[in-house]
């Protein structure tokens, strides 16, 4: 049955709105907008940046025009690490250009295997219209940056540093998207011809050579060995010569990464708590740390990462930053834009609802840094540092309230340790349910 909008509707509804305080209303929209005239300065005043535990990280990174935010959320836990261990200075800071390098290079061999995996399947299925509508991007997980650490290792940013196409990738990724579709028409083309094996890997061989060229001169040749030079807070001079990425990591991270695990908190019926979960075509290293979800209650999650800010250690946390975010004042805080209440409607979702319709996914990864906890050792507000610069929060950090971050934070990245054997038993040992490549929890940050 189809239900038109009929000439008598419009004129009720123009009726009904036309009154002093809808115009009130529309002139101060109209003139402010939406979220300044909805602002609710006692959630503000609430949600002072005073936190009970309060780690000393120093000066915010900035990401600038790229959708590294993954990338810059993990180096700075590793990073805060480095200055407490070797007391560098504020200003340092590891390469998020070599991650980035390495992730591209990857992430292309990582499409071509999906594009073989899939050749047999028509275009038009929704497995391969996901694979090519987007080949490769600059998002990603916490399990994905392991596999880059693990196998490229890690360099200062002072040994590769920023470049115009990494501080904004824009036209690097539209250039290599462009050659990788290209290349999946060949790859397809040569399995519908039944080409032999060895004909295919060495189209693709040829593949990864021009992508490796295309990386190296928009990015610079990643280096394979080098000397760090740096002066300690106290000044005192300090090298290290000869190093590879490799063993850069191990003098000066020398984390054991299978110790550090993906939490999630997504309410939905298809995910129980207590159990894990993989996302198909999900990765960006072949061979490489598969992406793992442990799912618990959003308390859990919040105990686990207040035990690791108590044992003076950032957490790595990936979050929806669209909604009730004011960047402005650096504030995450739920209802600190009162729209509904402004318009007179009821938008309220469960955070269930919001994954199941749409309305919300992990689209950001940062660091929390703080948290303020009551006279119950309880949250009420937590420090978040981003990597958007000095410009934006209260220079580069944010304050979220505790109901804010039940709503719209997805994952955390904690040690083992801070779990209960149970848990850890079940990461370990469980085997993960699959999901599709389009679930929301397979959203890259």
């Amino acid at each position: 049955m189809l239900t038109e909008i009929t000439n008598q509707q419009i004129k009720d509804f123009r009726t009904a709105t036309d009154d002093k305080h809808n115009n009130i209303i529309r002139r101060a929209v109209t003139k402010n907008g939406i979220h300044s005239a909805s602002f609710d300065q006692e959630i503000a005043n609430i949600n002072t940046p005073i936190f009970s535990i309060d780690l000393d990280t120093g000066k915010v990174a900035n990401q600038k025009q790229s959708g590294r935010c993954w990338m810059f959320a993990a180096l700075n836990t590793m990073r805060h690490d480095i200055k407490d261990r070797f007391h560098i200075s504020d200003e340092f800071q590891l390469s998020q250009s070599y991650t980035l390098f390495w992730d591209k290079f990857e992430k292309a061999n990582y499409f071509y295997e999906n594009v073989l995996k899939t050749a047999t399947e028509p275009l038009d299925s929704r497995r391969v219209s996901f694979l090519l509508t987007t080949p490769q991007q600059d998002g990603g997980q916490w399990d994905m940056i392991v596999s880059i650490i693990e196998k490229y290792g890690l360099v200062p940013q002072s040994i590769y540093p920023e470049s115009k196409a990494s501080s904004a990738t824009a036209e690097l990724n539209n250039t290599l998207n462009t050659l990788l579709r290209h290349d999946a028409t060949v790859l397809r083309g040569l399995v519908a011809q039944q080409a032999s094996k060895d004909k295919i890997s060495n189209a693709r061989n040829e593949m990864l050579a021009n992508v490796y060229r295309l990386l190296s001169l928009t990015l610079g040749e990643p280096p394979v060995q080098f000397d760090f030079e740096y002066r300690d807070e106290l000044h005192n001079f300090h090298v290290e010569r000869q190093l590879t990425p490799q063993d850069y990591y191990q003098k000066f991270v020398s984390w054991d990464l299978d110790e550090y695990i993906s939490v999630i908190n997504a309410p939905t019926a298809d995910k129980p708590f207590d159990a894990t979960y993989n996302v198909d075509m999900l990765g960006n290293v072949v061979g490489g740390r598969d992406v793992k979800h442990l799912n618990v209650d959003i308390n859990k999650m919040k105990a686990f990462a207040i035990s690791q800010l108590k044992d003076g250690q950032s957490v790595w946390f990936g979050v929806d930053m669209g909604p009730q975010v004011d960047r402005e004042s650096g504030l995450m805080a739920s209802g600190i834009f009162a729209s509904d209440d402004l318009f007179n409607v009821d938008s309220t979702m469960t955070k269930a609802q919001r994954l199941d319709y749409g309305e919300s996914l992990m689209t950001h990864a940062m660091v929390l840094t703080g948290v303020d906890l009551d006279e119950n050792d309880q949250p009420t507000k937590w420090k978040v540092e981003n990597s958007w610069g000095e410009k934006v929060g209260k220079k580069g950090y944010f304050t979220m309230s505790d109901d804010w971050m039940s709503e719209y934070a997805y994952q955390i990245v904690v040690k083992k340790e801070y779990l209960s054997s149970e848990l850890v038993n079940i990461y370990d040992n469980s085997k993960p349910t699959l999901l599709s490549p389009w679930d929301p929890m397979g959203a890259l940050a």
